[in-house]
């Protein structure tokens, strides 16, 4: 007598186990990450892990009171209007002499366009640090699909031997099959016009088979900024207009004879006469005067 019951399809037995291996992944896996609110502050840092963290407070310097650099803040101001209001503009590489008030004009730039209050949404300025370049296109597909426009600003870009981070860059400001989205801008601050060392461009020149090629793809790089502003060391006059206009502001009481003798002693003991310099004299000033810097 032979047993009429159907044998069991192949590997039907295994079909509950599959399911709850699938279900174990599911619950294993991250959550969806949400959408940034971007009305949440008008300015964000970009995090490693993907995420855009607002910035309520900005800490930042008025545009009046950056002096010596009038040429490039005017420049500056009208690409990112320009840009604001939905127009062609170019993306931007600030380099030159430390101190000199290239990532403190970017901010306030952001600030002084926002606060006339013309545009139908504010723009948005977002910091992706050094480190962080190579998510770059991933920002880039984040901010892509947003009706805010946003200016993406590095601080102190460069890159040295063995670092292959800048492709990121370049493709990044190249945008790829789809280009760069019309409501990005990039900007960067470098002491290096060209963002490379000088030993590692020279090491490629004297390495590669076809030495022109190697050097041109990085010196390349630059060229991806359609603006170059160059921000040079400032005359002792110049460095004087900035302790003058920082006294004014915060209203330090001090001698004329005083504040100009302690100046140029404070930049001479530093060996530099800057921006940063000056604030930095305006700092201790104020402390040994008692007053705040509000």
């Amino acid at each position: 007598m032979t047993d009429s019951t159907p044998s069991p399809l192949p590997g039907s037995d295994l079909l509950p186990v599959l399911l709850r291996i699938a279900a174990a992944l599911e619950r294993a896996a991250p959550p969806a990450r949400p959408a940034p609110d971007f009305a949440a502050a008008d300015a964000f840092v970009w995090q490693p892990e993907g995420r855009l963290q607002p910035v309520p407070r900005v800490n930042r310097v008025e545009m009046g009171l950056l002096r010596g650099i009038d040429r490039m803040r005017d420049i500056l101001f009208d690409n990112t209007e320009r840009f604001a209001r939905g127009l062609p503009a170019n993306n931007a590489l600030l380099w030159g002499a430390r101190g000199m008030g290239k990532s403190s004009l970017v901010k306030a730039v952001h600030a002084e366009i926002n606060a006339k209050g013309t545009l139908e949404r504010p723009l948005k300025l977002v910091e992706i640090h050094r480190e962080d370049i190579e998510g770059l296109p991933a920002l880039m597909g984040w901010l892509r699909p947003d009706p805010h426009r946003f200016v993406v600003f590095c601080d102190d870009l460069s890159f040295d031997a063995e670092d292959t981070s800048y492709k990121s860059l370049k493709a990044a400001l190249d945008g790829g099959i789809e280009g760069r989205p019309d409501n990005v801008i990039f900007y960067a601050t470098s002491n290096r016009r060209h963002l490379l060392a000088r030993d590692m461009m020279e090491n490629e020149r004297s390495t590669a088979i076809n030495p022109g090629e190697a050097v041109e793809e990085k010196v390349s790089l630059s060229d991806r900024f359609g603006l170059w502003l160059g921000f040079h060391k400032c005359s002792q006059d110049e460095y004087l207009a900035m302790i003058d206009a920082y006294v004014a502001r915060y209203a330090l009481a001090v001698e004329p004879a005083r504040l100009r003798a302690e100046a140029l002693e404070w930049s001479t003991t530093r060996g530099a006469r800057s921006g940063r310099t000056a604030f930095q004299y305006i700092q201790d000033l104020a402390g040994r005067l008692g007053q705040r810097l509000d």
